[in-house]
């Protein structure tokens, strides 16, 4: 008979189980109901499908069949009811766990492929850890060792990621049996090369194959990690690394085919923090051996015995490998350089060995050029390398798990998938020697000294948010390292300034805008002095013939044209002076001695074409206007009255309008210039506007008062720290004045 019984709540698709009695009323097989059995229950169709239930007593019997085919028949219907839990336990009780278990040991194709994926479904439902064993272990592990089938290594693959994984905290399961990392070490010593083939299947082409490789690399290091002593994990995480698995694990992370290996990617990333975190945490200590020797290998690296040392006392190499430097010309602050990898442990020993292995040339020659220069202009490599590698620790938030990252995205598009997915994390040590270049560079382009280490390590950290940060998740990691090495200094500048501006807008909002708008006006009234000064130390300019064509009427006498023309502001800087010459003199023209001048009271407008032909925004060299071609003209006009325009000429003067009313004048032509360099044209035309209370309309001058700006107020922030601006916390207690009174003087000499 058939009962409808609910299902469990962790089996969504299925609404009834269908149990099956025999005559006797006893329980002889199972059938989750699919909701198109639901949908159809009750009519003529449900018996049909019902009618193949399976008949658990006659499965486990064909399981024990002596024909391969009845065996497989049996093994694949088997996989696809073994996950339910109700019918584990009725296999199990049955008898068909050991009949299982002798197919995974001793069949081959396809039927040990269905095998494989039973048992692992029967462990995910944590049913038969009783029947993990040795034995099973080492079968699987020559499995994946030996066998090309891509479909048993996935099943072979899956029981093994249950077994390294299998939730208990004891060191063994229910049964006494071993799982974890402990599970697989026998097996690993009778075949040496299981790790060797298990990091070439992350290559595969097969998505699921190559998930489930990962999947197990993962668990093997979670588990060392977790359960295992301190010397374990690093050996087996280096044998990895050896055999290539960084490069095979950056490879997926910048594939294609990031839906179908997104988890085992996540807990890849995430346990390369985790290792990173542990390797931190570690305390240099100089009384473990291990420690002792990596630190004496970075003194033995340095090549001590070629490094010149003062004095003669320290000729003998003895004597020279106790030199009372011996840390500190390797960029240590002391002589005890274990109590300086406090910020970093363990793991920035690790990338400083790293660097002085694999650029030992370059560290020794760097230490050879150092040691002729005096202490405060040598470059301190450790601490540059210690330094670095902090820089990197924070930069990719080790401290916070890819696995809380990834609950930030919903990881259903490729751009949730590039912002979660960090490859060049895997190439940590690449980008501390990257880094450390940079810095090296850094200090040779900026000459710095010892107390500039702190600004010069801020550079680097810019750089490393720029480049690293910048880096899309298919950039590769030499296009990265060429991009650190080639970063132009001075648009790491600008960054930390645009950086340092957006810090402070964010901190301060209107006070900075107000400083800006202060800064902007000093600016603007230095280069009005600036242009003005031009004005009052005079100018030469060429008269042009054909410069009598101006549309305005001249009041200038009617003399013959002479080549060159002198033009001076007056010292009380009221009067344009000007007079013509037949050449330009080697000796500035005395003011006294130019016979004409223009009251800059009377001046009405000054309109030239400078500002259309000298904006030179690009910041390119400006070239001088040949005398013959000089387009460049400025024009002065305005009101002439009797009083105002004075010339030489008695004649002249009787001819100027004596009206005081602008109303009834007509606007003249007062004095053209012609300049021969937009440099000199910006100069006299906003000179001229600025000395009239107008602003300044060329580029030039607009560019210059911009610049002066801008460093007066980057010099402002930094003159001020970043805990005056942004508080870490809460903000300082402001001091009470309670007790005080007014009597009190500021000392200006500041003395005590």
């Amino acid at each position: 008979m058939f009962l409808p019984i609910e299902s469990h709540q962790d089996e969504p698709d299925h609404h009834l189980t269908v149990i099956h009695l025999d005559k006797n009323q006893q329980l002889t097989g199972i059938l989750p109901v699919t909701p198109e059995i639901d949908r159809a229950h009750a009519s003529p169709k449900s018996v049909a499908v019902m009618e193949n239930a399976i008949n658990v007593s006659e499965l486990v019997e064909r399981l024990g069949s002596d024909e391969d085919a009845v065996r497989k028949m049996a093994v694949f219907k088997l996989q696809g009811s073994i996950a339910d839990p109700s019918f584990a336990d009725i296999f199990i009780a049955e008898g068909g766990l050991v009949k299982l278990r002798y197919l995974v040991l001793h069949t081959n194709g396809n039927t040990l492929a269905y095998s494989l994926t039973s048992f692992a479904r029967l462990l995910e439902v944590d049913k038969g850890w009783e029947y993990v064993d040795r034995e099973l272990v080492e079968r699987i592990v020559e499995l994946i060792v030996t066998h090309p089938l891509v479909n048993i290594l996935r099943g072979a693959m899956s029981v093994l990621v249950l077994v390294v994984s299998y939730p208990h905290t004891g060191r063994s399961s229910p049964s006494g049996g071993p799982f974890g990392f402990r599970a697989l070490k026998p097996a690993m010593n009778v075949y040496p090369q299981f790790l060797e083939m298990l990091v070439s299947r992350l290559s595969s082409a097969d998505h699921a194959l190559c998930a489930n490789a990962l999947q197990l690399i993962n668990s093997l290091i979670r588990d060392l990690i977790t359960n295992e002593d301190e010397t374990e994990w690093p050996t087996f995480v280096k044998k990895l690394q050896d055999l290539g698995v960084i490069r095979a694990v950056y490879d997926l992370m910048q594939g294609s085919a990031l839906h179908d290996h997104a988890h085992p990617l996540i807990e890849f990333q995430s346990l390369t923090k985790l290792l990173l975190r542990k390797w931190r945490d570690i305390t240099v200590d100089l009384e473990k051996p291990d420690h002792r020797r990596t630190l004496k290998g970075i003194h033995l690296a340095s090549n001590p015995d070629k490094l010149p040392v003062k004095g003669s006392e320290f000729a003998d190499d003895t004597r020279r490998r106790h030199s009372p430097e011996k840390w500190r010309r390797l960029g240590f602050e002391s002589e005890s350089p274990a109590a300086e990898f406090q910020e970093t442990g363990y793991m920035g020993m690790l990338d400083l060995t790293d660097y002085v292995r694999k650029h030992q040339g370059q560290f020794q020659m760097m230490l050879l050029e150092q040691s002729t220069k005096p202490a405060r202009q040598r470059c301190p490599i450790a601490r540059a390398s210690l330094a670095v590698t902090a820089v990197l620790y924070e930069h990719f938030e080790v401290d916070k798990s890819a696995t809380e990252d990834a609950k930030s995205y919903m990881l259903e598009s490729r751009a949730d998938f590039d912002r979660l997915f960090k490859p060049l994390l895997l190439h940590w040590s690449r980008l501390h020697v990257a880094g450390l270049h940079a810095l090296f560079r850094l200090w040779k382009a900026t000459g710095a000294e010892l107390k500039d280490f702190d600004k010069l390590v801020e550079l680097v950290r810019i750089l490393v948010e720029s480049v690293v940060g910048g880096a899309s998740r298919t950039k590769d990691i030499q296009d990265v390292e060429d991009e650190l090495a080639e970063f132009e200094y001075q648009r790491l500048r600008e960054l930390q300034m645009e950086l340092l501006e957006l810090t402070y807008e964010d901190a301060w909002g209107q006070h900075l805008r107000q400083v800006r708008d202060e800064l902007h006006h000093e600016a603007l009234q230095f280069v009005k002095e600036q242009r003005i000064r031009c004005l009052l130390q005079g100018a030469w300019f060429p008269n042009e013939s054909g410069a009598e064509d101006d549309a305005a009427p001249r009041v200038e006498l009617k003399r013959p044209v002479l080549p060159y023309k002198y033009v001076q502001l007056s010292h009380n800087r009221r009067y344009l002076h000007f007079a013509d010459f037949e050449a330009i003199g080697e000796d500035v023209p005395e003011l006294d001695s130019l016979p004409h001048k223009i009251d800059l009271s009377i001046v009405s407008s000054v309109v030239s074409n400078v500002s259309a032909s000298s904006d030179d925004s690009s910041g390119s060299t400006i070239k001088t206007l040949p005398h013959h071609s000089s387009s460049t003209k400025i024009t002065i006009h305005g009101y002439v009255a009797a009083t105002t325009l004075q010339r030489t000429s008695s004649k002249n003067h009787h001819n100027h309008t004596r009206s005081t009313s602008k109303a009834t004048q007509k606007e003249n032509l007062l004095l053209t210039l012609r300049p021969q360099s937009h440099s000199i044209a910006s100069e006299w035309l906003d000179g001229l506007l600025m000395l009239l209370n107008q602003q300044p309309i060329t580029a030039e001058t607009n560019k210059l008062i911009n610049l002066i700006s801008n460093y007066g107020l980057k010099i402002r922030l930094l003159n001020v720290r970043f805990d005056d601006a942004a508080f870490v916390g809460e903000p300082p207690e402001i001091p009470s004045r309670e007790g005080l009174d007014e009597d009190y003087y500021y000392d200006v000499f500041g003395g005590s």
